[in-house]
């Protein structure tokens, strides 16, 4: 583009111009607004008090909400190690031992190679680190509102 006299100085000056007013005025109107932060009115200077801790559920199993949500886990896992190396989840869930461990076994979507549909002995390294999916059950509140509905 040249810029050949005024005219063009002005065309395309005027707009970009124009673009950044109406940016300022959004952002200055979305933090005038009611826009609320889930730390509450503490300032971010200071330092909120620690969050409850929830304590896992632990009697059977919680059901769930929607098809396919990955099931919780009705137990304890802070000091389970899932590393590269090591998933101690599989002390129990894999096929070899869940019936003798009376735990629920991993589904069968978990061995299948996702790039050739073969069924494998082993734990697919894309579904090994079941934190990933899983999450403990606990009797928590949720921090906002929820309107779901399958």
């Amino acid at each position: 583009m040249r810029l050949e006299g005024d005219m063009t100085v002005k065309r395309v000056l005027i707009p970009v111009v124009a673009v950044f007013a109406v940016a300022i005025l959004l952002m200055a109107n979305a933090i005038a607004g009611n826009v609320t932060s889930l730390r509450g009115q503490v300032d971010l200077k200071e330092t909120n008090s620690a969050a409850t801790i929830n304590h896992v559920v632990e009697d059977g199993r919680v059901p769930q909400n929607y098809r396919q949500q990955p099931p919780l886990i009705p137990h304890k896992i802070e000091k389970y190690q899932i590393n590269l190396k090591v998933n101690q989840c599989m002390r129990c869930h894999n096929w070899q031992y869940a019936a003798k461990e009376g735990a629920p076994k991993i589904s069968e979507t978990h061995y299948k190679d996702h790039r050739t549909g073969q069924p494998l002995d082993d734990v697919v390294p894309g579904r090994w680190f079941c934190t990933q999916c899983h999450v403990p059950q606990v009797d928590a509140k949720p921090l906002v509102e929820n309107t779901f509905s399958e």
